[in-house]
């Protein structure tokens, strides 16, 4: 990202990443996007041919990722979802293009396995095929794609010994010019001989490649760990270094020490947690997912950590210098205490965090799922999930209902994607004990025709050697004097992730330039664009290289 040379020089110029609503508008620029109402979502689970559910038990109860992915690598999203004590299932997308949505399951051993918790996409080897790092009641499973959605067990060939117990939270970065990423680990609850759990919070792990650079030295503990159910590695202080956020559930820790978690990494460096010497603030929540993004528009990113109650919108109190920062999730609109309708007054259960903007005007949205952890009686049963919509002043409003996604079941992992190549993004959502459920974006139209809202963008950067995906680097949409920027990740959100187009709403404006910040803090060309297309973006390229998608 940006050096701390260059940090002022952001201020100046007001470069964001993603800012009030996506944009931060600069001296001289026009005003804010006008925002544009919830889209219409259309359900298409049945028809699309997804059968799928997480397992009813209290094991699953906190697990019910599901991870995006191209494992065929023709363009479209893939799925993976986790079961518990279901087999877990890969579905391989074969929706046409602005279609209705479609999916075909894809059965193997490697990925239809139990006690899967959830999984994150990712390029590990820079091979070009997606892998996958599936997290487990028992440890992780590395597992290699061969493309075609085909997977390889790879734990032994990257020599990489994993955690043995209840992992639920991944996130991943490139140190410096390793071929191989940095992975952190996160574990809940102990296990004992048996298997059962102990009631106590396990030890978290971080893994560095080892000297020979081809596979993977021994565990880093990263300790003590107090429940990890989400982490992400994330430039949250314009430094160009990515340190490691991790929310933990505090109903199992130690209420005189747990908190959440910063760790300062280092390249080279062990892992330092940051303490109140640092500027750090103790802070204790029921810690479900992450979502990171700049809503003020200083340039830095927000945190929104999802809990039970109240949310979290943390932003920095007095900027980059230390790690201290004050809630804003009530004065944006995002708290969501609350189920929102439905009659049901005791406090919410949140879990994945997305923001994303689902009505391309330009302004970023939140998708928020929720449901009882299981049987909690002190928490709302009838606990909807929302989907706030993103205001010009940098407010959000809920659109749920009004977006036709408006259900009771006790949701989980989800994730907002673009599955039929629209360019508007679909949602699907993991439920406890019931079928996913997948809705289709139409836009401002119905389902047996569709209509666009705002304009858009999808862009896919790559870049030569071992991080391909270009993890750590950001992505920069100007229009006019305004520039919106996305950092491209690997972590976060409640036991999934998604790995692909990296989509931009652009409101009323037919074209774009855009331009990458790459993981090294070099800094591409601009390039100008037209809006409405997919584009590939490679490292040294002197333009985007348009890509236009198939039927399959």
């Amino acid at each position: 990202m940006i050096g701390h040379k260059r940090l002022l020089a952001v201020a100046i110029v007001a470069v964001t990443v993603v800012a009030v609503a996506a944009w931060w508008v600069l001296p001289g620029a026009a005003t804010a996007p006008a925002a544009l109402r919830a889209p219409h979502f259309v359900e298409e689970t049945t028809a699309s041919g997804l059968q799928h559910s997480l397992d009813d038990s209290d094991t699953a109860s906190i697990g019910g990722g599901v991870a995006v992915l191209d494992c065929d690598e023709d363009g479209f999203p893939d799925l993976y979802f986790a079961g518990g004590a279901n087999p877990a299932a890969l579905y391989r997308n074969v929706s046409e293009p602005g279609g209705p949505l479609r999916f075909s399951r894809v059965t193997d051993p490697l990925t239809d396995q139990v006690n899967v918790n959830g999984a994150y996409p990712i390029d590990i080897d820079g091979d070009g095929h997606v892998d996958l790092a599936v997290l487990r009641i028992g440890g992780v499973d590395l597992l290699r794609g061969l493309g075609g959605c085909r997977f390889e067990r790879a734990n032994e060939a990257w020599s990489f010994a994993g955690v043995t117990g209840w992992a639920t939270a991944l996130s991943a970065t490139w140190e410096g010019a390793n071929r191989l990423p940095t992975l952190a680990i996160g574990q809940y609850l102990q296990l004992d001989s048996s298997g059962e759990s102990t009631f106590d919070c396990d030890q978290n792990a971080m893994f560095r490649p080892d000297a020979a650079g081809a596979g993977y030295g021994s565990a880093i503990p990263l300790v003590p760990g107090y429940c990890a159910l989400s982490m992400l590695f994330s430039d949250w202080n314009g430094s160009g270094r990515r340190d490691l956020r991790v929310s933990n559930d505090r109903q199992y820790y130690d209420y005189q020490n747990g908190q959440e978690q910063l760790w300062r990494i280092e390249p080279g460096q062990p892992p330092r947690a940051y303490g109140a010497a640092d500027g750090w603030v103790s802070m204790q929540i029921w810690g479900m997912g992450i979502s990171s993004q700049d809503v003020t528009g200083d340039g830095l990113p927000e945190v929104y950590l999802t809990s039970q109650g109240d949310n979290k919108l943390q932003t920095l109190l007095a900027g980059p210098s230390q790690p201290t920062y004050r809630d804003i999730a009530l004065k944006r609109g995002v708290i969501g205490t609350h189920p929102f309708t439905g009659g049901d007054t005791l406090p919410s259960t949140a879990w994945h965090p997305e923001f994303d903007d689902v009505n391309n005007d330009g302004l970023i949205d939140l998708f928020v799922s929720k449901g009882n952890v299981n049987r909690q009686a002190d928490y709302a049963s009838r606990d909807p999930s929302d989907l706030f919509i993103g205001q010009a002043d940098g407010t959000f409003v809920e659109g749920a209902e009004q977006a036709g996604i408006l259900n009771y079941a006790r949701g989980r992992g989800a994730a907002l994607a673009d599955f039929n190549l629209d360019g508007l993004l679909d949602l699907v959502e993991v439920n406890l004990g019931a079928s996913v459920r997948l809705w289709r974006n139409v836009g401002s139209g119905t389902v047996d025709a569709p209509a666009p809202m705002g304009n858009w963008l999808a862009v896919r950067v790559t870049q030569p050697g071992g991080n391909r995906d270009a993890i750590g680097g950001w992505l920069e949409v100007r229009i006019g004097n305004s520039v919106t920027r996305r950092e491209l990740t690997i972590g976060g959100g409640h036991i999934g992730g998604q790995l692909g187009w990296t989509h931009i709403g652009l409101g009323d404006a037919s074209g774009a330039e855009i331009r990458v910040t790459w993981p090294d803090e070099s800094t591409g060309p601009w390039l100008t664009v037209a809006a409405n297309q997919f584009l590939d973006v490679g490292r040294g390229a002197a333009e985007a290289r348009p890509w236009t998608p198939q039927a399959p």
